[in-house]
């Protein structure tokens, strides 16, 4: 079934044309049956790049999906026109009052600040507290699952000697996962990245359980159950172009970039670079989207009660 996104929205047009099913609101309120209400708060500077990664992957599976998009309400985005914020953003303060089944807060580049030095964290830790009496399940991605590893259980994030910058092998280290229902035993995942999480400082707070890691990048997946959240600090999102596109952007600018492992054939830039991930991202969000439609409540205002089961 649908994405449901505004039809002007360009990434209305940008899907359609892939093969994705979208539909517009006035097409979607004529089926009986209730979406899943997905909110993207957005925190990348190329917001409609990042609207088109993410509505990719959770539009592709057969469930209706109604994606809100949020900003955060005082920050203002110097890399994407106004109209488009004013047309389709909501600030957090209009919608924290509302229910959501989904939400996935994205990563941002200020990763090399303190989380406390971030202008809108205050209102950050706000949305992360809301999201456990209004949000149904959550992914962190990035900067964002950093940020709420790091709220919820203490989890420091680690500068970086050099970056973490390619795509590297990751292994499935819980196959039985719902999560990763379809994954092989390990699979590639594009990083990119100045900060780490250590599987050391994961492994000793109970409840998390890391889901896939790497030998050389570290935890990517980790499940928190009890805050009802993923975090995932690589990306899985990630167009076929979008490392050479970071690449390119600090050749250019003549910053001190490694060209990204693994990434480019014969790690030759001149080639074009082949696409290793996009089965299990589809598959990752796929299941992410099975999990929440088969455990949210259908009457939507229960979401964030106390259930300990929502399947019976």
């Amino acid at each position: 079934m649908p994405i449901k996104i505004p039809a002007d929205l360009p990434a209305y047009d940008i899907l359609s044309n892939e093969g994705v099913m979208v539909m517009s609101p006035d097409q979607a309120a004529h089926q009986d049956i209730r979406p899943l209400r997905i909110g993207l708060l957005n925190l990348m500077p190329k917001k409609i790049q990042t609207e088109n990664q993410f509505a990719r992957l959770i539009g592709a599976t057969p469930l209706q999906i109604e994606l809100s998009l949020i900003r955060m309400s005082e920050h203002r985005t110097k890399n994407t026109a106004a109209e488009h914020m004013a047309e389709f953003y909501r600030p957090f303060q209009d919608v924290k009052d509302e229910k959501f089944d989904g939400l996935i807060i994205t990563g941002a580049p200020i990763e090399h600040l303190p989380f406390e030095d971030v202008t809108y964290w205050e209102e950050l830790r706000e949305v992360m507290d809301w999201t456990q009496t209004n949000v149904h399940s959550t992914f962190g991605v990035c900067w964002g699952g950093m940020a709420m590893i790091n709220h919820f259980h203490g989890v420091a994030k680690h500068d970086l000697a050099d970056k973490a910058f390619g795509c590297f092998r990751h292994v499935n280290q819980q196959p039985c996962s719902p999560y990763l229902r379809g994954f092989s035993d390990d699979c590639v995942i594009p990083v990119s990245r100045w900060t780490e999480i250590r599987a050391d400082e994961v492994a000793q707070k109970p409840g998390l359980r890391t889901l896939l890691g790497s030998d050389e990048v570290g935890p990517c997946l980790i499940e928190d159950p009890a805050h009802r959240a993923l975090y995932i600090f690589n990306h899985f999102e990630y167009d076929s172009d979008t490392l050479k596109q970071e690449y390119d952007r600090d050749v250019a600018s003549g910053t001190p970039i490694n060209i990204p492992c693994h990434y480019y054939p014969n790690d030759d830039p001149s080639q074009q670079p082949l696409n290793r991930w996009r089965s299990h991202a589809h598959l990752l969000y796929g299941n992410w989207i099975s999990e929440i439609y088969q455990t949210t409540p259908f009457d939507r205002s229960k979401i964030g009660l106390e259930v300990t089961d929502l399947r019976t």
